[in-house]
């Protein structure tokens, strides 16, 4: 993929180091005005604090997470310490009837679950149990999905939006979240990205894991950073000669933070899986944008799909790469638009929609009628008329 990016400070050598670092300060002070322009209180762990209810959840998701973040001295949750052995969490949700998909309707100090996300079971389970888990419902031939978070998340803000996807796609199958430690601040980049790299081991063993306990498909969707740690992972897979997890793998990136050379290099170990690996783009993204300019390189998650060696490159590689610009964000950054996809999953399911998505080239997605339509495919049958 030939591409181009606008490089400040840093791939300038004359420049003093007191200058670049004060350049690089000033692009992190924007990431951070502009990521903040987009956010509003953020939960407390108290969020997790289980409550009973008086009578049956109108609705229930059930996610199993697991995770390599230390526990919290009120032992209630998860914080950003990267923890020595893993962890495995069962919680259950309750969904209020007034959810709107796409949003996350936290709970206050005294949850209503009539209103919102309400955690109504919460227990550690042993790594024995959780793959006992996995093994009865995939027995059952359900579908496992795995959501690995990005950047600037905290614990109970992954929990919570695994639930907000798994009851928006009414899937009937398992649901996994796999939270590494990151610092759930806008200052932590680099600190995270350190703790995405301390926890590719864990999510490589994850992913063998929930491909040796039955032969039925795993769904993985990593977000943002969390995209550069799954392809870290799938990486990991190939050089160890685990052909069998991957052929098992169906893998989505959305809007991954990789640095487009970097992605390059990782699939090329990779190679070509069974199932096309999904990369969800929008070239307007301002979380990657600004993310382009601290490291002087374009991010794979806001390629600019209209370059027809784009095409080309990625139906080589057996990618499948879908523009998702239509979809609206909800935080200001045009970051996170990937958890609209989860509400009109059922949709695209019943057109056939998703099977497009099977296969290897350049997409994009039309929000108003909700269809994939290749922009290669339309511009040849136009210079046909």
């Amino acid at each position: 993929m030939q591409h181009s990016a606008t490089r400040l400070c840093v791939p300038f050598p004359s420049l003093r180091w007191e200058a670049q670092a004060k350049c690089a300060a000033i692009l992190i002070l924007l990431l951070m005005a502009v990521l903040l322009a987009g956010c509003g209180t953020r939960p407390t762990d108290a969020v997790l604090a289980p409550v009973a209810l008086k009578e049956k959840p109108w609705r229930q998701v059930t996610i199993y997470a697991v995770t390599t973040r230390t526990p919290n001295e009120d032992g209630r949750g998860f914080d950003s310490g990267r923890a020595e052995d893993v962890r495995y969490m069962r919680y259950t949700l309750s969904i209020p009837r007034s959810h709107e998909p796409g949003n996350i309707e936290y709970p206050d100090r005294k949850p209503d679950p009539e209103k919102s996300f309400t955690v109504i079971a919460a227990e550690q389970i042993s790594h024995a149990a959780f793959l006992q888990a996995i093994a009865k419902s995939r027995a059952q031939d359900k579908e496992v999905g795995v959501f690995v978070h990005g950047f600037n998340y905290t614990f109970q803000e992954s929990l919570f939006r695994m639930a907000q996807m798994a009851a928006d796609a009414n899937v009937d199958g398992v649901s996994v979240l796999f939270a590494w430690p990151s610092e759930g601040e806008l200052r932590g980049y680099i600190a995270d990205k350190d703790s995405a790299t301390y926890s590719r081991d864990q999510l490589t063993h994850l992913l063998d894991d929930l491909t040796r306990s039955h032969s039925g498909r795993t769904v993985v969707i990593g977000h943002s950073m969390g995209g550069w740690l799954t392809m870290e992972a799938l990486r990991q897979l190939r050089l160890t000669g685990q052909d069998r997890a991957l052929n098992h793998l169906s893998v989505i990136l959305a809007a991954p933070d990789i640095d487009v050379d970097v992605f390059r290099a990782q699939l090329k170990v990779v190679g070509r899986l069974r199932t096309p690996l999904v990369l969800l783009v929008s070239p307007d993204d301002r979380a990657l944008y600004l993310s382009s300019l601290l490291a002087g390189d374009e991010r794979a998650g806001s390629i600019n799909i209209n370059d027809p060696l784009i095409n080309k490159a990625v139906v080589r590689a057996n990618v499948t790469v879908v523009d998702i610009s239509e979809l609206t964000s909800s935080d200001g950054t045009n970051h996170d638009r990937f958890k609209e996809l989860a509400a009109i999953y059922p949709k695209l399911k019943a057109d056939a929609q998703v099977n497009k998505v099977q296969q290897a080239g350049v997409f994009v997605f039309n929000a108003v009628n909700n269809t994939l339509f290749s922009p290669f495919t339309a511009a040849a049958a136009a210079t046909r008329q």
